[in-house]
C-alpha cells in the first residue's frame, strides 16, 4: 500500500470554497485576494484563512451549504481517485478548506477516499436582536457562520497530518506521494518521497519533485511511479 495525500481546492478541485462563500455576501472579491497572497506565500495561511472567515461572520448556514453545494471535482479527478482506491492506495485529502464541502464534492461525483483532514466553519443561533436576519417564517431562529474556524489544518501543518495518516497505516512515509499547489502545502511537499506540483504557484514549483497540469499528467505520473497499472 502507498499513501497519497492531496490538496483539495487548487488540486482536486478548481473551486475555491472561502471564494464561493464570500458570493453569499459579497466578499468573493476580499476573499480572492487574501486567498492569492496566502497561496504565493505574502501572508501566512493560518492569518489569511482567520481573516477571510472572519468576512463570514453572520452568513446564514443554509447559504454557506448553498456554496458548498457548488463545489467540484476538477475534471478527471475521480477517476484518479478510483483507479488510486481500486489498486490498494491508501488516499487522503489534506486540506485548509472545509469538510463539508470536500464532501459534497465526492458525493456528487460517487467517490470515496480514505482519510479526510480539514477545517470546519462553527455555526450558531443568530442574535436575538436580528430578527429579520436571524429569524425563519416560523420564528425559529437560524443558524449562521460565527466568523471563526476551526480544525486541524488551521495553521497548515500537513506535513504532520501526513505524519500521523503514514503511521496509522503503517506505511513508510518515503513512499508517500504529495500533490498540492500552494505555500500551505510546502510543508507535506517538502516531507513526502514524491511530491508533486499541480499547476503550483511560483513560489511553490522548486519544491516539487514533478509539476503536472492536468489530472491526465497526474495519472500518467502514478502509472510512471508504477502506483497504478
Amino acid at each position: 500500500m502507498t499513501v497519497v495525500a492531496f490538496d483539495f481546492d487548487g488540486t482536486l478541485s478548481d473551486s475555491e470554497m472561502t471564494v464561493l462563500l464570500g458570493r453569499q455576501n459579497g466578499t468573493a472579491e476580499d476573499m480572492a485576494q487574501i486567498t492569492e497572497r496566502a497561496m504565493n506565500d505574502e501572508i501566512e495561511y493560518a492569518e489569511s484563512l482567520r481573516q477571510r472567515c472572519a468576512l463570514l461572520e453572520d452568513l446564514p448556514d443554509e447559504d454557506a451549504q448553498a456554496a458548498f453545494d457548488q463545489v467540484e471535482l476538477r475534471p478527471g479527478a475521480a477517476d484518479v481517485i478510483a483507479a488510486l482506491r481500486e489498486a490498494g492506495v491508501f488516499v487522503a485529502i489534506l486540506t485548509g478548506g472545509f469538510e463539508r464541502g470536500v464532501a459534497a464534492a465526492l458525493e456528487k461525483e460517487g467517490v470515496e477516499v480514505d482519510a479526510i483532514v480539514a477545517n470546519r466553519l462553527p455555526v450558531a443561533d443568530g442574535k436575538s436582536e436580528a430578527r429579520s436576519a436571524s429569524e425563519d417564517t416560523s420564528g425559529q431562529r437560524s443558524r449562521v457562520l460565527t466568523g471563526a474556524v476551526d480544525g486541524p489544518l488551521i495553521e497548515g501543518t500537513k506535513d504532520d497530518a501526513l505524519e500521523v495518516l503514514t503511521a496509522a497505516v503503517g506505511e513508510d512515509r518515503a513512499d508517500t506521494i504529495a500533490v498540492g499547489d500552494g505555500a500551505n502545502d510546502l510543508p507535506m511537499l517538502s516531507v513526502a518521497g514524491l511530491a508533486v506540483g499541480f499547476d503550483p504557484k511560483p513560489a511553490v514549483a522548486p519544491a516539487c519533485d514533478t509539476i503536472v497540469e492536468t489530472m491526465a499528467d497526474l495519472q500518467d505520473v502514478l502509472e510512471g511511479e508504477d502506483v497504478l497499472d
